[in-house]
């Protein structure tokens, strides 16, 4: 665990403080925020949902049964390691195609998605080579082909995680919203 520590301590000194900035200022501006993933990614990213519901935003996990349809106003966020993961890389096409803003957590701006995001925060990491970046997550996830001390390539997205909960307690300050007012909002029929 001091080892991870230490790797997402230096990986969070390398995130753009000018990145950080531009997405905020998207979140805040969003009608409507919808956020996604696959996998493990896929898991942070409804985190991510969850606490900007907490909020008091107005959020939706893409994918879900009660997601509405999306449309200009609003911003796609992606949560994607390689930033090339085709069914992450395909909505987010859509979604651009529909005037909606693209944001990509990803240790690849150069990827697929990051090409057409208007907003990019790299969450640097050590990725292993694929032979074919289109079936990125197949590779990694399902077959196990990646090698670290973070097995699977979890770094990214204890990362991802801890990068989701910094921007939701910075939404906080500079909102004035109290963690009463999450408490609030968090569900009690559970």
């Amino acid at each position: 665990m001091s080892l991870m520590a230490s790797r997402i301590d230096a990986i969070s000194r390398q995130i753009s403080s000018g990145e950080i900035d531009a997405f905020l200022a998207a979140i805040l501006e969003a009608k409507r925020i919808y956020v996604m993933g696959a996998g493990r990614s896929g898991l942070v990213a409804k985190s991510f949902a969850m606490r900007l519901m907490h909020m008091g935003l107005t959020s939706y996990v893409v994918g879900e049964t009660i997601t509405p349809a999306i449309g200009e106003g609003d911003l796609i966020v992606a949560f994607s390691g390689s930033g090339n993961t085709k069914t992450i890389g395909d909505i987010a096409e859509t979604a651009k195609s529909l005037g909606v803003k693209v944001a990509l957590i990803s240790s690849n701006p150069d990827s697929r998605i990051g090409k057409i995001a208007d907003f990019v925060i790299k969450i640097e990491t050590q990725r292993d080579p694929v032979s074919c970046d289109a079936h990125e997550y197949e590779i990694r996830q399902m077959l196990g082909e990646h090698r670290s001390f973070a097995p699977l390539g979890t770094i990214f997205e204890t990362s991802s995680l801890m990068f989701g909960d910094a921007v939701i307690s910075t939404l906080m300050d500079m909102t004035k919203t109290e963690e009463s007012d999450l408490k609030r909002r968090h569900t009690n029929i559970e």
